[in-house]
């Protein structure tokens, strides 16, 4: 299959559990009423598209059936689906490759994918030619820098790494001056995953930065945070205290194939004021691709 059909099929349970059951809803209503803003919202909150995100869409219909602009219930779908297009649309760049290195700070908690998904950018990257290091930073974890060289060697790209327990930023520093001397066109850091100390996690992201930003003032130049898709309105808030410990500039969302709560995509740039960039829906190496929203929605309608 190709990448929309993959992303079609993984989105089955989301698109169940929401566009379905809008549909079932349009089916058996002709009016835009009080009963159909109800029983919308029901489904809306459902599918963990998020009761700020809800409250957004429904404002959005009242408005369009009072202008006129929607008359009658089956103009609802159609409209939804425009309206969540613009909703998800980001103006600035997937990953501002253009320095060199450009430098990307992953984060996220244990779990949610993390260091898989630094494999499978590293993967993209190197399909188009560009020289990619990626940085084991995440030396707590038991097994997390083995990991990381597996991709490594997949994608043909260099891994720094020391022993576990060693100091993050160290490593960090290792890796930027390997980046610097190869002439990488990108390095990607993965980090800790712990949240259980919130201070200990904060300070050693920022003791990351200082680290980087010594070398290359400007770095990093994204820094993308990790979310598992089938955790719903919890990654989101997971996103609230990573936004608050680290410049969070996108967000990488996994496992949307298996899960029934995808209106999460649409809930993370309206709830945390952040792009989606990278989406992930299955476990094989190309079926990790750019977030394209207009994709992304006519898979969730089934079109």
């Amino acid at each position: 299959m190709g990448f929309f059909e993959t992303l079609k099929a993984g989105l089955a349970r989301t698109r169940f559990n929401l566009t379905e059951k809008i549909a079932d809803l349009i089916s058996s209503s002709s009016v835009i009423d009080d009963d159909f803003m109800e029983e919308l919202e029901m489904i809306l909150i459902s599918a963990d598209v998020g009761a700020k995100t809800t409250e957004k869409l429904l404002t959005a219909v009242r408005q369009a059936a009072k202008d006129h602009t929607i008359k009658t219930a089956a103009e609802v779908m159609p409209f939804l689906r425009k309206y969540m297009v613009e909703l998800l649309t980001d103006p600035g760049q997937r990953t501002r490759v253009g320095h060199k290195p450009t430098v990307i700070l992953v984060v996220g908690v244990n779990g949610v994918g993390k260091t898989t998904t630094i494999g499978k950018l590293a993967h993209y990257y190197t399909l188009f030619k560009y020289k990619v290091v990626l940085a084991a930073a995440d030396t707590f974890r038991a097994a997390a820098a083995e990991q990381l060289k597996i991709w490594g060697e997949k994608g043909g790209c260099e891994v720094i790494a020391h022993g576990e327990g060693a100091d993050p930023a160290a490593v960090v520093f290792d890796a930027v001056q390997a980046a610097k001397a190869r002439q990488a066109d990108l390095l990607f850091i993965d980090t800790a995953g712990r949240l259980h100390n919130k201070t200990n996690l904060m300070n050693e992201l920022e003791k990351i930065h200082r680290v980087i930003q010594k070398e290359i003032p400007d770095a990093p130049h994204d820094t993308f945070l990790v979310l598992d898709a089938t955790t719903g309105q919890n990654a989101i808030s997971q996103a609230k205290e990573f936004v608050k410990s680290a410049k969070v500039t996108g967000v990488v969302l996994t496992k949307l194939d298996g899960t029934a709560k995808g209106g999460v995509v649409i809930a993370v740039k309206e709830e945390l004021g952040l792009p989606v960039k990278w989406i992930g829906v299955g476990e094989g190496m190309m079926d990790f691709r750019p977030f394209e929203p207009d994709k992304f929605v006519d898979a969730l309608f089934g079109e």
